[in-house]
């Protein structure tokens, strides 16, 4: 694919991202992650795994998103820039959120931070201190929260570019940490100046929100009757737009106004409310799940397409390269052995010369197919590019490699091929490495030394084992 169409379906991907289709999303992202693997692009990869990660949190399926963040966290440890890993601390704060794991949304806030500080992002630093305001409200740290949301508002007029909506949002966290410091005349001026805003109409999750924050402002100094109010014009906004999460916070809070009240009457028809918003939520979240089930059951081949070679089934470049790094790096702390065996077709330029290139495809694919008769199924068999193939196993010696490479090479030598030119057998020429008890702690490192091995095969005179 060429890099035009490639950033097309890049486009493509992001744009129907943020049309929230997530479904297409996610099946696009796939095909835009195979592409990308067969082109080396590293970007176009980290731009199919942020998409595919975004959708799946969006759906709620959180375990995916997790295990798709984890594959563009290795990505971008190796190939990526500061950009690609805000991108990466962004994404990750959403899902330790969304977990209520907080101790890590703050780490990956203070990284982003650290990072925006260095490059002089103000506006990035202003949503990261935004959020992490956010994360110290959800743990009822309101000093922190206040302290938090005061540095957002700092940062933002420094950028002098941050949008008029997440000031907002900002400022709502000064009035909620506020309230929590029971500090009410000074909550109370300021939310009545969100609420007289006319740009307010405009976003009406941030006014349903600016609703229920009154709602707690009035609770809190117990008006039960104005804060009952004022949660019913929350609610009556959030099913606009259908807020499930919000709408069931705000039915939990009526309900509890209604027994501190006393109101039975009234208590009585707002559970009545409360229980069929629960229907809905099931009824929507029993979709969710029927959604996640066949998402997953087409996602499946797009995943083994992103991962393979096209030609022979085997691993890609790509999937080797991200699989060797995670080998490598456990391998470094427990001091197993990795051992590489980069290998090519001695003379396969004449065999495609003299057969032609369709030839050249099948011997190909009948070297693919010796290589998954003689290694097991938990070693890393790939083809690195043309012919030239690596294969990668935990444990076991250089001895071990050389042996499985003798038996690599008998198995190749008893192929018969069909072909007008095909006179002798095909031979290969290996390079062996290991990882040297855990020092090579990347897989190009431990690639160029078994290749240099392959280059010194080939000068002793072909169809030869040459060990590191």
């Amino acid at each position: 694919m060429s890099n035009s169409s490639l950033e097309l379906l890049k486009r493509e991907v992001s744009d129907k991202r943020a049309e929230g289709k997530y479904r297409e999303t996610i099946e696009k992202g796939y095909i835009l992650l195979e592409q990308a693997k067969r082109s080396g692009d590293s970007k176009a990869m980290l731009a199919a795994y942020l998409n595919i990660a975004a959708s799946y949190y969006f759906i709620g399926d959180i375990e995916e998103a997790f295990r798709c963040i984890e594959s563009y966290r290795e990505v971008c440890e190796d190939q990526g820039d500061e950009s690609d890993h805000l991108n990466l601390y962004h994404v990750l704060f959403l899902l330790y959120e969304y977990t209520k794991d907080y101790p890590r949304a703050k780490e990956t806030l203070r990284k982003t931070i650290r990072t925006g500080q260095q490059l002089q992002k103000h506006k990035l630093i202003s949503v990261a201190y935004g959020n992490m305001s956010h994360v110290y409200l959800m743990e009822q740290r309101f000093a922190e929260a206040l302290e938090a949301a005061g540095k957002a508002l700092d940062y933002a007029a420094q950028s002098g570019a941050l949008k008029p909506i997440r000031l907002m949002r900002i400022k709502m966290n000064v009035i909620k940490a506020q309230i929590g410091l029971e500090n009410f005349e000074e909550s109370g001026k300021a939310l009545d100046e969100l609420l007289n805003d006319p740009m307010l109409d405009d976003f009406m999750p941030e006014k349903s929100q600016c609703y229920s924050i009154q709602g707690a402002w009035y609770a809190e100094q117990k008006r039960y009757k104005e804060a009952f109010a004022a949660y019913t014009s929350a609610k009556d906004l959030a099913e606009s737009y259908k807020d499930m999460q919000l709408l069931q916070s705000i039915e939990k809070e009526r309900c509890r106004l209604c027994e501190l009240m006393e109101d039975i009457q009234l208590g009585y028809v707002v559970q009545k409310q409360y229980i069929q918003l629960l229907n809905e939520i099931h009824h929507s979240e029993l979709a969710l799940a029927a959604l996640k089930l066949d998402i997953k059951h087409n996602i499946v081949e797009y995943e083994r397409k992103a991962n393979t070679d096209y030609l022979t089934g085997l691993y890609n470049r790509s999937y080797i390269e991200i699989t060797t790094n995670k080998w490598l790096k456990q391998a470094a702390a427990t001091h197993d052995k990795i051992l590489c065996l980069a290998f090519d077709i001695d003379d396969f330029k004449s065999i495609n010369d003299n057969n032609g290139h369709l030839f050249g495809d099948e011997a190909i694919k009948l070297v693919s197919q010796a290589c998954s008769k003689v290694f097991r199924e938990e070693d890393l068999v790939g083809r690195y590019g043309g012919d030239e193939f690596v294969i990668l196993i935990q444990g076991g010696s250089l001895e071990i490699g050389e042996k499985k490479a003798m038996q690599l090479q008998q198995a190749l030598a008893a192929i018969e091929f069909e072909g007008e030119a095909a006179t002798k057998p095909l031979t290969i020429s290996i390079g062996i490495s290991d990882n040297l008890n855990g020092k090579v702690k990347s897989f190009k490192e431990l690639f160029h030394m078994a290749d240099t091995c392959l280059y010194k095969a080939k000068q002793n005179g072909k169809n030869q084992i040459v060990l590191a």
